[in-house]
């Protein structure tokens, strides 16, 4: 008896198994520096977890509707107007597991076999596993170093054919931490409008910009507002991943067919993860702002030391909380690839970092600075030891 086809063509997700080998290793008694993975190490603020607390009190342990609660659909309303300026009915928006599981559902809404879909390079390790699951042809558009990795209209245009029907948008951007600007973003809108393609803008990490503007896609008029699909959700501004709350946001007749099929698939999102939410979104933005100087301490830090590193050139990333230094000058025999050379400093450094294959760009590796200081500095000591 075989497994199904589609399922052979899903690659399993390297960020996650660099983070698995590096708890291992850990678990086994070993000191490993684990740089891995995306996960903010900050606690879910008080104010989030007594929501929680409460729900739990006052019995919120049912099912919900399959789209999430109306009072959490309307927080996020109210906080996307406050924000950016973007109007959405609670019609508008499915509360999911996620911000990938709210990704994966709007590909399934959108995209159909042979469709192609453009994903900026480098990527998100689950953005092509996710557009080949459904169907669709994943074409890349080259965002280099020289351009510090943002995204242009030129390179999207050059990559339009008439099969176009979706374009991945991801500002701030993992891996990269590039941020498109407002005059980029009106490009790639104008494309958008005259291509007729929809733009899936993924903006998990709107809130971690450093002296940055954040575009938030579909701010930039009705029309454009009318072919995009906003992505976000709690877990990284508000450190609630283990929460398992993201939404989508876009025309209500693509977010009646995500909330249909979600009713057949997961069902709601946990009813106290959503009552927590709430209370997330309620909170001073001077709050989540605590934490995202404390990342950029982290950034200046981490960025000046891979520098001072032989081999090594890092930009400084305008947002998100990860770093994607070149390191092709550390490529040698026995390491000539970005995975040798991130097993070789597992094993060696005993510092754990992700292949920038895994984003689609060898020669580079992405660094994660969701740890303390101490731990940057620690492992920059032992990186530069080893190499």
């Amino acid at each position: 008896m075989d497994i199904a086809e589609r399922m052979k063509q899903i690659s399993p997700s390297m960020t996650l198994a660099i983070d698995a080998k590096a708890k291992k290793l850990k678990d086994e008694g070993q000191d490993i520096l684990n740089f891995g993975v995306g996960e903010p190490d900050f606690n879910t603020p008080a104010v989030i977890c007594e929501a929680a607390k409460k729900a739990i009190d006052e019995g919120h342990h049912k099912y919900t509707p399959a789209a999430g609660t109306l009072e959490l659909r309307k927080a996020i309303g109210q906080y996307l107007d406050r924000e950016y300026k973007v109007h959405y009915e609670p019609g508008d928006i499915v509360v999911s597991g996620g911000g990938k599981h709210s990704l994966y559902n709007t590909f399934l809404a959108l995209v159909n076999p042979g469709d192609e879909v453009l994903i900026p390079s480098p990527y998100w390790v689950s953005y092509p596993e996710q557009v080949k699951f459904a169907g669709g042809a994943p074409v890349y558009v080259e965002c280099s170093e020289a351009d510090e990795f943002k995204l242009t209209p030129a390179a999207v245009k050059a990559k339009i054919t008439p099969k176009t029907k979706v374009l991945i948008l991801n500002s701030p951007s993992n891996p990269t931490g590039a941020v498109v600007n407002r005059k980029a973003m009106e490009g790639i809108a104008e494309l958008a409008l005259k291509h007729h393609f929809w733009v899936v803008s993924d903006e998990i990490y709107a809130k971690m910009v450093y002296g940055e503007e954040h575009v938030c896609f579909p701010s930039l008029s009705k029309e454009v507002a009318a072919q995009t699909i906003l992505i976000n959700g709690m877990s990284k501004a508000y450190a609630m991943t283990g929460w398992r709350i993201g939404y989508a946001a876009g025309p209500s007749k693509v977010m009646k067919v995500i909330a249909d099929f979600q009713s057949h698939s997961t069902s709601n999102p946990t009813a106290i993860s959503q009552k927590a939410s709430v209370a997330g979104l309620a909170m001073p933005d001077s709050e989540v702002q605590k934490m995202v100087e404390v990342f950029r301490k982290r950034r200046d830090i981490i960025v000046d030391g891979l520098n001072s590193i032989p081999g090594v050139r890092c930009l400084k990333p305008a947002g998100a909380f990860y770093v994607f230094p070149n390191v092709k000058g550390l490529l040698k025999p026995g390491r000539s690839t970005s995975m040798e050379l991130s097993e070789y400093l597992l094993e060696k450094a005993k510092v754990a970092v992700t292949p920038g294959i895994a984003f689609g760009a060898e020669g580079y590796m992405r660094f994660s600075y969701a740890v303390g200081e101490k731990t940057i500095q620690e492992a920059l000591r032992r990186i530069k030891e080893v190499v």
